[in-house]
């Protein structure tokens, strides 16, 4: 929310709505100074991994503009490489920032659960989402977790801030030292192939992170299809969040109307055991993850896809094809641990192909100097979409 701008969430529903506050998270920027030149395009509710409504025209990534720019923060990824601002504000609830920051050749991180405030308005349950930045560089999007991190009274989840005197922006001014990087290309969702563009990304990144001294090694993590339909489950509800008129629904998109029959029809029951076996089956899986101290992966499971790829077909098939493009990322958002996506590699097209880093929960410092290490050693600053 922008007190006094138009909040659309992406939705012809609220094409008129326009908000009464800030967020907590737009006050803290304003007042660490920052100069908000405009909101971005997300999808409706942001449900779906891309960005194409009703209320606008499709976000596109710059480095093709046949292609989409991702989602749910699509729109403020495809502004930040266009050149239109030096970074923005994104949420992630299963990818939604790593998503379009692999596809517009941009940094972007998902903080730990609990790191930002998710206040005021409505909460998320599940602790899935969270708000992060999405930058050019490490530096920056560094400076603007430390602007945006913090707790409120009355947030679910909450994380103690760093050390007196210590800063995110510091951390990506450090030697990360020498680290344990498990690796893994085993995608979650079954039927997912990794294309070899991604295999590429992942195999020099993870020679690139052996060069650097540190000790890179095969890992499987134990987060596998089953978990697969619990987050389905949770992710239905997540889409009956949005009061809608009745009279109105008629305007929404046969996807969105589809994630929230299916989130109408589940009952409390399978709601609260799809969140208890999912908790089950995360405590082993993170004491295993927390013996690294990052695990590295393809961020998805392909190049940018083209606009319209999604919606050429029915709405299962739609969430089938978002499944198998974004295998990766929704884990992190299940297990809370903070991951971010690198822009290390483009393909023969000229297309940016992330690759993601995750963490323990709560150390987003050892990621953000690990990638800035990373970025000293493989700059990519100054690569920029061939805009006319």
């Amino acid at each position: 929310m922008v007190a006094g701008v138009r909040q659309t969430f992406g939705s012809a529903v609220y094409e008129d709505y326009v908000a009464n506050d800030d967020d907590y998270i737009v006050a803290a920027i304003r007042a660490a100074g920052a100069v908000i030149t405009g909101k971005t395009a997300t999808p409706e509710f942001g449900l779906p991994c891309y960005t194409e409504t009703r209320i606008g025209p499709p976000a596109r990534t710059p480095w093709d503009l046949s292609r989409s720019a991702g989602g749910s923060s699509g729109g403020a990824a495809a502004a930040v490489a266009a050149g239109l601002a030096p970074a923005a504000q994104g949420s992630d609830g299963g990818g939604s920032i790593r998503i379009p920051s692999s596809v517009c050749g941009l940094f972007g991180i998902k903080p730990s659960r609990g790191r930002v405030s998710e206040g005021p308005i409505v909460p998320d349950l599940f602790g899935l989402a969270v708000n992060g930045p999405i930058a050019r560089t490490v530096a920056d999007a560094a400076l603007l977790l430390d602007v945006m991190s913090g707790n409120y009274p009355g947030d679910m989840y909450t994380l103690p801030p760093l050390p007196a005197g210590e800063t995110f922006l510091g951390h990506a001014q450090r030697e990360p030292g020498r680290l344990r990087i498990g690796r893994t290309m085993t995608p979650p969702v079954a039927g997912a192939e990794v294309h070899p563009d991604c295999v590429a990304a992942y195999e020099q990144v993870s020679a690139l992170l052996a060069s650097l001294g540190h000790e890179v090694e095969e890992v499987t993590l134990p987060v596998g299809p089953d978990v697969v339909p619990f987050f389905e489950t949770l992710w239905y509800a997540h889409a009956t969040l949005a009061p809608i008129d009745p009279a109105r629904e008629d305007r929404l998109l046969p996807f969105t109307r589809y994630m929230r029959e299916r989130g109408f029809a589940i009952n409390a029951g399978e709601l609260i055991f799809a969140q208890a076996f999912l908790q089950a089956v995360l405590r082993p899986a993170l004491a295993m993850m927390n013996s690294y101290d990052a695990i590295l992966s393809p961020t998805l499971a392909s190049p940018p896809v083209p606009v319209g790829w999604f919606t050429e077909v029915d709405p299962a098939e739609n969430f089938e094809r978002q499944k198998r493009f974004t295998p990766f990322t929704a884990s992190y958002n299940l297990t809370g641990q903070p991951a971010v996506s690198l822009p290390l590699y483009w393909n023969a097209d000229g297309l940016p192909i992330g690759v993601m880093l995750a963490s323990r929960i709560g150390d987003e410092a050892t990621l953000i100097s690990l990638s800035a290490q990373l970025e000293q050693a493989h700059p990519w600053r100054d690569r920029r979409p061939p805009l006319g």
